[in-house]
């Protein structure tokens, strides 16, 4: 029989998905298996609907053998974890006992993938926090500190972390319910002279791992305003504008693809590139060997809604930049000297 008191971290979160990420190795079917014949809440069969609360005690009425098979996988990545630390490229923008904004560099996933499950900013932030004793993985059940916020691995910037299970709650939530603002910085191929809104729906093309831009019609509604900043001219008569860009909703490749339906693709974006930018690509490509879109996730506010979370409310009010990047900053200055 195995006991386990539920802290702070663990305490919101369902019976089943507490189980599944406490027992990595069991499918869906013997997590439900589990609850009807081996789990008790403080003595009491529970449904699986159940929330967990701080100080409930679960007891799991297994067999070490059987315990051992369901955890296995959670175990062997615990002592991978703490064999070898993923090398530190962020920088922080700012943190508190709740929330860490990490400033991502160019070139690193937010999570993991197939090809990189290590050395990826996730791991990054929670070695740091182990590091300084921000978090203990060996006295917590199932939580580990994550992003509440996601960017491309090729897209610098601010990314969101919540140093706790309240605070990740309470960050994901504000996202969804649109009491953050997210502002980004890029430079888009040609003359943007105006504000620009727009609208529309996002359709996923999961083959050539791209999106499109629909006036209306199936998909995710999607919503960005393109604030122009400055008008560069550069090369042989080549044009490209500075803009702020906000991110009213947030979609996947979403910046990349609104400003390539209006014919101004961010430069360097070969993904989303259009035919009037193959001349601004071919220059930048030469020049500064950019062959990725340029884009930088500069500076995140917090609205006055956000006074209602019990958790964040002291963040009402508040922004936080992320200092441009300095390949930003060199393309930027050889644009403006032509």
């Amino acid at each position: 029989m195995r006991e386990i008191v539920i802290t702070s971290n663990d305490a919101g979160r369902r019976l089943d998905r507490f189980l599944r990420k406490y027992l990595p190795g069991a499918s869906l079917g013997e997590i439900y298996k589990m609850i009807r014949k081996d789990v008790k809440v403080d003595g009491k069969r529970a449904a699986e609907s159940y929330i967990l609360c701080e100080g409930d005690t679960l007891r799991l009425y297994l067999s070490d053998e059987a315990f051992e098979k369901v955890s296995a996988s959670h175990a062997r990545g615990s002592t991978a974890g703490a064999a070898k630390k993923a090398r530190r490229s962020f920088s922080i923008a700012y943190e508190d006992d709740n929330i860490l904004i990490a400033n991502k560099p160019f070139g690193l996933l937010t999570h993991g993938d197939s090809h990189e499950k290590k050395n990826h900013l996730a791991n990054q932030v929670k070695d740091y926090l182990i590091e300084m004793g921000a978090y203990d993985p060996r006295a917590e059940k199932v939580f580990t500190p994550a992003p509440a916020n996601r960017l491309d691995r090729n897209t610098t910037g601010a990314v969101l972390f919540g140093k706790t299970s309240a605070a990740m709650r309470e960050l994901t939530r504000m996202i969804r319910e649109d009491d953050i603002r997210k502002f980004y910085m890029t430079i888009a191929c040609g003359v943007i002279e105006k504000e620009l809104w727009l609208g529309g729906t996002l359709v996923k093309d999961e083959a050539a791992n791209k999106v499109r831009i629909l006036d209306s019609g199936d998909g995710k509604a999607v919503e960005t305003i393109v604030r122009p900043q400055e008008i560069l001219s550069f090369g042989d008569g080549l044009k490209a504008t500075l803009c702020e860009v906000e991110l009213v909703t947030g979609r996947s490749h979403q910046i990349r693809a609104h400003l390539a339906s209006t014919g101004h693709p961010l430069i360097g974006d070969a993904k989303y590139a259009v035919r009037s930018a193959a001349e601004v690509n071919d220059y930048v490509g030469k020049r500064f060997r950019l062959t990725t879109q340029l884009l930088h996730a500069d500076r995140i506010e917090f609205l006055d809604t956000a006074e209602e979370s019990e958790i964040l409310g002291y963040l009402t009010g508040r922004a936080f930049d992320c200092e441009l990047p300095k390949r930003f900053d060199t393309i930027l200055s050889g644009l403006r000297n032509g």
